[in-house]
């Protein structure tokens, strides 16, 4: 489903500033039906690693695969569910001015986005602020929307750039509920958290990136037991710090 093959992407260096790695050759699989955890700190390349998903940025070397076609074929954007991690809105608009044009976009007959965006502002709590201006939902209820849109076209592939974020624990909670409907339902996942609980939680498989390189990709239970802890968290921090440890000896 998702391939990345020797991935590298740096940064332009700008003025005062060295040229920056995002990412050092990485290469990853994720197969069909299966939920992938990115994890790492603030700039280990896991944003970066989602542009390039998205074919929003290019890859320097290497080549990604999505559906075994290019990401830069145009004609996967409809089996794609995207959720950014901030919401970007208009304003005046309502979630159902969103809902249209992203119907029309993906090119939805009406029967069918209506029942869709039915069905998924009564699941996330919107049906009574759908005729409300954007600008007077809270953050909680921004993300929810981005969740509306993501799901509307009924995508074979949801890519999640922090989806809790902004939710309160009520908020969370669905999200969490509606994550594992959409596995049951055989949705392939990637989704990037700071949330270790959540990825411990709906992860069937991790990626874990730092300074743009993958220190560990595969099974939760294998990393379990690598690092020889009782959850992911104690053992994402107990392998962040035995690299740092080594860089910091070397």
């Amino acid at each position: 489903m998702i391939h990345f093959n020797a991935i590298t992407k740096c940064y332009n260096k700008e003025l005062f500033r060295k040229e920056s790695f995002a990412l050092r050759d990485l290469s990853f699989a994720l197969s069909e039906r299966e939920t992938l955890g990115l994890i790492g700190a603030n700039g280990a390349g896991k944003s970066t690693a989602i542009r390039l998903l998205m074919d929003f940025i290019r890859p320097d070397t290497g080549a990604i695969t999505l559906f075994d076609r290019p990401a830069t074929d145009l004609s996967l954007r409809n089996r794609i569910g995207y959720l950014p991690e901030t919401a970007s809105f208009p304003a005046n608009l309502t979630i159902l001015d969103l809902i249209r044009f992203t119907a029309a976009t993906c090119g939805m007959s009406k029967a069918v986005w209506k029942e869709r965006s039915t069905s998924l502002l009564n699941t996330l709590g919107l049906w009574e602020a759908r005729h409300k201006r954007l600008r007077a939902y809270s953050k909680g209820m921004q993300q929810r929307a981005n969740f509306v849109l993501a799901l509307l076209p009924d995508p074979q592939l949801l890519i999640l750039d922090e989806p809790m974020s902004g939710l309160d624990p009520l908020g969370r909670g669905l999200i969490i509920d509606l994550i594992r409907e959409l596995k049951g339902q055989g949705k392939t996942i990637l989704f990037c958290s700071h949330i270790l609980d959540d990825v411990d939680r709906l992860a069937d498989q991790l990626l874990i990136l730092h300074k743009g390189r993958a220190l560990f990709s595969g099974p939760p239970r294998e990393l379990l037991a690598r690092q020889q802890t009782a959850t992911i968290e104690a053992a994402f921090l107990h392998l962040i710090n035995s690299v740092e440890g080594g860089q910091h000896a070397a």
